[in-house]
């Protein structure tokens, strides 16, 4: 009760401002009457540091609507997205959410990135609202049962690298690179270990804070792998990769987790100077020339350029289809889902959905997607090769 006076007080102020931030927040846009289309809200970075992020969920999101209404929306009834710039300030969501809310939100994305979604998730659990993150993946995201993710969590990533290497390294012998004193890689390498296929031989070794500096022990250990998981931060990584790129095979292949996302952007790191394979666990492949993931990327870079095409957009791009899919469903089971539908009804329709094995086939980020009480993401992990051997 103390938490939703307290939204509906910093809404009220909010209100006050509302034209202006929606104008700048949604490209111009002011809110639509929540009795005319369905709405979809969310908040991200827009501006500062990670805008990047916050722009390619929203262009992608905004494209998937585009199509969906051009396309005759939801038995003729409309979407639209709000879309509003929380910095990735999880103080600003507060804020934000009770204007989406007020403003007439019936479903959302959630937020973009973890810190605001841990904030998002408990207010949006209050009002029982659904949303799907493209992209915010810490593990607590969806640990209500309102809440779901289209990202790998962060500590799901050890299950879906080991079914990777289940499925194509079977019978042989590998390596593994982790942080024993970091929750991240020792915890992604442990569930990695218990999902892996009995079959697979690992070699195993770690480092901690008191030997990142030089890894000549552990490389000793790894030189003859041709094959080496490494569940860490992109700085330790290329250190490593770096001291041992004369000594561990040529032909060896690196693979990373989302800890490798940047690695190729490294100050005075030369990625390319590297001989072996550099690769990392995704979901969405940016260099596509076939399938879906290639349609978007088309579509994506012809409207809004390459500088923000990356995983968030592509993964913000199926949430708006999935979400789309799994109303549609409903309805052609019966459901009633006027466009006056308040959140907490739609969110009680779309939990059913979710929860009994609804499946969103043919997405940019997988070929199958489905989703079970966890709130986690179910589909095939890619191998994103962020560089080609030499």
């Amino acid at each position: 009760m103390k938490n939703t006076m307290f939204k509906r007080i910093v809404a009220v102020l909010a209100v006050l401002c509302m034209v202006a931030t929606c104008f700048v927040a949604c490209g111009g846009s002011s809110y639509t009457s929540k009795n005319e289309k369905y709405v979809i809200g969310f908040t991200g970075p827009l501006s500062g540091p990670a805008a990047m992020y916050g722009e390619a969920v929203k262009n992608s999101a905004q494209m998937a609507v585009d199509e969906i209404n051009a396309a005759g929306g939801l038995n003729g009834i409309e979407f639209e997205l709000v879309a509003m710039d929380d910095t990735h300030d999880a103080t600003k969501v507060a804020g934000l959410y009770s204007t989406l809310l007020e403003g007439g939100m019936q479903v959302s994305l959630g937020t973009v990135t973890s810190a605001p979604a841990l904030e998002f998730k408990n207010y949006s659990a209050e009002d029982n609202v659904f949303f799907l993150t493209p992209s915010a993946s810490a593990d607590a995201v969806p640990a209500n049962p309102n809440g779901y993710q289209m990202c790998f969590a962060d500590g799901n990533q050890g299950k879906v690298a080991a079914e990777f290497v289940n499925a194509n390294f079977k019978g042989q012998t590998i390596g593994a690179f982790y942080k024993s004193d970091e929750d991240y890689s020792k915890g992604i390498f442990k569930q990695f270990m218990e999902n892996l296929d009995s079959s697979v031989t690992v070699v195993e070794t770690s480092f901690s804070d008191a030997n990142a500096t030089d890894f000549s022990a552990q490389i000793d250990t790894l030189k003859d792998c041709h094959f080496i998981f490494m569940p860490t931060y992109y700085d330790p990584a290329s250190l490593f990769l770096k001291q041992a790129k004369d000594i561990v095979p040529a032909d060896a292949v690196y693979y990373g987790c989302d800890g490798f996302d940047g690695i190729d952007n490294i100050d005075g790191f030369d990625i390319n100077s590297i001989p072996q394979k550099v690769t990392m666990l995704s979901h969405f492949n940016s260099k596509a020339t076939e399938g879906k993931a290639a349609e978007f990327i088309q579509k994506y870079t012809e409207k809004y350029g390459k500088a923000t095409l990356n995983q968030f957009g592509a993964s913000a791009y199926d949430c708006v289809y999935a979400i789309y899919g799994a109303m549609k469903e409903a309805i052609d089971e019966g459901k009633d889902i006027p466009v006056t539908i308040s959140a907490s009804d739609l969110c009680d329709i779309l939990k059913e959905k979710f929860e009994g094995g609804y499946t969103y086939e043919n997405g940019v980020t997988g070929d199958k997607i489905s989703w079970d009480k966890s709130g986690f993401v179910a589909k095939d992990a890619i191998q994103y090769v962020i560089k080609e051997a030499n």
